[in-house]
């Protein structure tokens, strides 16, 4: 599962518990001008594909962390539960998506579209 704080104009994601072992990461942060769009979407993290490992963890079914490799972009995932799936579109960054879960998927994401609001 992963926190996300804003702080300024960033958007901070800390990776909590086991997770930070098996995506190989700790923390992510991007500056909320980079930020594309942002959505709930359960249906995305419930396939079996999520393109290829670079590094960390994939259990189909059970656990997705770490770096992958899809269609020709990074995307970052740490997901256990897809129900609680977030996922953030990025522009200029080493990542083009984050698909996370987060406590509370529409808090999340009216959280990260406020932020997004205030500073542009």
């Amino acid at each position: 599962m992963v926190e996300i704080s804003v702080d300024g104009d960033r958007l901070h994601f800390e990776v909590k518990g086991l997770d930070k072992l098996w995506s190989f990461k700790g923390n992510l942060e991007v500056p909320l001008k980079h930020i594309r769009s942002v959505r709930h979407d359960p249906e995305t993290a419930r396939g079996w594909w999520h393109g290829i490992k670079l590094v960390g963890t994939h259990l189909p079914g059970v656990l997705s962390a770490g770096t992958f490799y899809h269609l020709g972009e990074k995307v970052f995932w740490d997901v256990h539960n897809p129900e609680k799936t977030i996922i953030v579109e990025l522009h200029d960054e080493r990542y083009s998506e984050l698909i996370v879960e987060v406590a509370d998927p529409q808090f999340a994401v009216n959280q990260i579209r406020g932020a997004v609001q205030s500073n542009s």
